[in-house]
């Protein structure tokens, strides 16, 4: 069959390699894709919320099934606007409609369907303008440090940790007042928990699921978890606190509740379901859900994957899920992420990337390339995944950080400390 895959950074390059793998496909497309996508596909230029565009490659190309990489197409519906249009309603989509995607595209939602299921997560109050009173007072009956959460979609940035109490209250009128533009015309305010966290991957076709890989991923740009928050610096799989204990109370008190809750609430979701979960003394509370695979745990989990990823989307698509092998490798994945100096503030793109030719004993997902000519050249923050199998955590860091080391562009960083929280 010929696929089409819409996004362009190391979620959706791990995703052109596996696919690429499968007997069943033909051709494969990216919208847009990168420099490192080009090697298992077709790139196009188009921009992955233009859905009259998509609809065009998809029409001309004879896709038969689309895998949609970032959540904002889904947000905004590209699920939908399949389902309308008479020429496309029959191709497959992998994700969720606008419905389901709300999980992701609103905290307050996520909060309220929670609530609604019995699925464990921490204590909130959504504010806006017209309640702004009763939210300071319920931020004075917690402790800090306070959360606060923009509603809608910051791009990973809505989240702030505050410590103090007048400060944190400023920090709400401020999102209020246009902070995260209109992501924040809803705050929602919630209790801190203290745990170790992990993320957590189903694949769904709406009644029956399969648990992927369990990654743990790290966010802040600096050693020991300190300064800004990105888009994540690295991933490890699997984590060694989500044993089998763990894992099972997930899927009873999380997983299941949250597959029988779209189902009871009438949303069709045909897709992944990411479980943000934190451990508070080895029990498991979801901190968030979003509707598609996280990044940079994508660039390891699916080294561990070891079947057809296109007969999984088939399943989903046919609504046979549950008939699918799922068997994953019992090795272990080590993602280290390489980013452009100055990210996530400001920083340079254009740069030469070289040495790629000399890794060897890891796979490289590119996030932020694209070609200058016949070169590779950084095109954003996060510019390369350097994913490694290894038979041990520690080998497969090892791996990832020799590769890591091999490869050059100005000003390059990554962070040297990953794993040493699961380490000790």
């Amino acid at each position: 069959m010929n696929i089409l895959i819409i996004g362009s950074g190391g979620r959706e390059h791990a995703f052109a390699w596996k696919i690429s793998q499968s007997p069943k496909v033909n051709k494969l497309f990216i919208a847009p894709g990168n420099a490192g996508t080009a090697e298992f596909g077709t790139n196009i230029e188009i921009g992955v919320t233009d859905f009259t565009a998509i609809r065009k490659v998809v029409l001309e190309n004879d896709i038969e099934l689309v895998v949609v990489g970032p959540e904002v197409p889904l947000v905004e519906g590209i699920h939908d606007f399949f389902l309308a249009d008479s020429q496309l309603r029959t191709i497959p989509v992998i994700g969720p409609t606008r419905d389901g995607a709300r999980l992701e595209g609103s905290k307050d939602f996520a909060k309220q369907f929670m609530m609604r299921h019995g699925i464990p997560t921490a204590a909130y109050f959504s504010v806006a303008r017209d309640n702004l009173e009763q939210g300071i007072a319920f931020l004075q009956s917690l402790k800090a440090p306070y959360v606060l959460k923009a509603d809608g979609l910051a791009a990973g940035k809505g989240v702030l940790i505050i410590e103090e109490l007048p400060e944190a209250e400023q920090a709400v009128r401020e999102m209020l007042g246009g902070m995260f533009g209109q992501a924040s015309e809803t705050v929602v305010i919630e209790q801190f928990l203290s745990g170790i966290e992990c993320s957590v991957f189903a694949l769904t076709d709406g009644h029956d699921y399969k648990i992927l890989p369990v990654a743990k991923d790290y966010k802040r740009i600096g050693e020991g978890d300190t300064g800004l928050n990105t888009g994540g610096m690295g991933a490890i799989s699997p984590v060694p606190f989500a044993d089998e204990v763990f894992m099972n109370k997930v899927e009873q008190r999380i997983i299941i509740p949250t597959v029988k809750g779209l189902q009871q609430d009438n949303i069709d979701y045909k897709g992944f379901i990411f479980f943000g979960l934190i451990s508070v003394d080895s029990e498991p509370f979801v901190i968030e859900y979003n509707v598609r695979m996280g990044d940079p745990e994508t660039e390891a989990v699916i080294l561990r994957l070891k079947s057809d990823l296109v007969d999984l989307f088939e399943g989903v698509a046919q609504r046979n899920l549950t008939d699918r092998i799922l068997e994953i490798d019992s090795a272990c994945a080590a993602t280290v992420m390489m980013v452009a100096g100055g990210y996530p503030g400001n920083y340079a793109k254009g740069d030469v990337i070289s040495n790629l030719d000399n890794v060897s004993g890891s796979i490289l997902f590119h996030s932020g390339t694209q070609f200058s000519g016949d070169k590779v050249v950084t095109n954003g923050g996060r510019v390369i995944a350097v994913s490694s199998l290894g038979t041990s955590i520690e080998q497969a860091l090892e791996n990832s950080y020799r590769n890591a080391a091999t490869i050059q562009f100005r000003n390059k960083y990554f962070r040297t400390d990953l794993g040493i929280d699961l380490l000790k």
